[in-house]
């Protein structure tokens, strides 16, 4: 890794810029003198969680510092939605990505885990009651998931693109990386037994993600 990129990490749903993955990752890049971001992408909050502000913000972050840095993005479940719409949509500023169980086809992945009934509740409601990165129920609005079903559920950076993905994840099924990384020649897949956190493979993470960062 070198200085001529900007690094930021981009926590998933229901985490924030305190998240474990996201801490870990910039104290083992600080050994090598490269700053980590970790934005709070919880836009304008958790309540009214919003992809467009998600995105808005990250055009926001592009304005700071050292425009003249392309970004190499690490996004976690979420954020691996986030990180690789945000380099579709702006392919001039993201030099490559490394997606962590990217959560790909949100709303289809809600729709199966809620039911029917859940999901009617949460539209006539308007709210449903989730956790957030603390633990704490919070009502999320509908508009959530109503903007899940708008947007493109699988994006298509065109950058070098490190996918790692839990064989054990249940959240995210390992298939939809398998899936979207088929015939991608700019896609990298690497699986490991883990589940949707990760956790027991930051190991992994590091030594694969500063190899591909080379």
């Amino acid at each position: 890794m070198n200085t001529h990129f900007r690094y930021a990490y981009l926590h998933g749903f229901a985490s924030s810029a305190s998240s474990k993955k996201g801490l870990a990752l910039r104290e083992r890049f600080a050994r090598s003198g490269i700053e980590l971001w970790l934005p709070d992408l919880n836009r304008p909050s958790f309540a009214k969680l919003s992809h467009r502000a998600m995105l808005a913000h990250l055009d926001a972050m592009d304005e700071l510092g050292d425009r003249n840095k392309p970004w190499r993005l690490i996004g976690s479940s979420l954020g691996g939605w986030l990180a690789a719409r945000w380099a579709e949509l702006r392919p001039a500023r993201v030099d490559r990505l490394v997606l962590l169980c990217p959560g790909f086809r949100l709303a289809e992945r809600w729709t199966e885990r809620l039911g029917e009934d859940a999901l009617l509740q949460w539209e006539r409601d308007g709210e449903l009651a989730i956790p957030d990165a603390t633990g704490t129920p919070v009502a999320v609005h509908h508009a959530f998931l109503r903007e899940s079903w708008e947007n493109v559920e699988e994006p298509t950076p065109t950058c070098p693109v490190l996918v790692i993905h839990g064989t054990r994840d249940e959240t995210v099924p390992v298939e939809s990386s398998r899936r979207w990384s088929h015939g991608r020649a700019n896609v990298t897949l690497v699986e490991v037994d883990d589940d949707h956190a990760l956790t027991r493979s930051l190991d992994v993470i590091e030594m694969e993600t500063r190899r591909f960062f080379r």
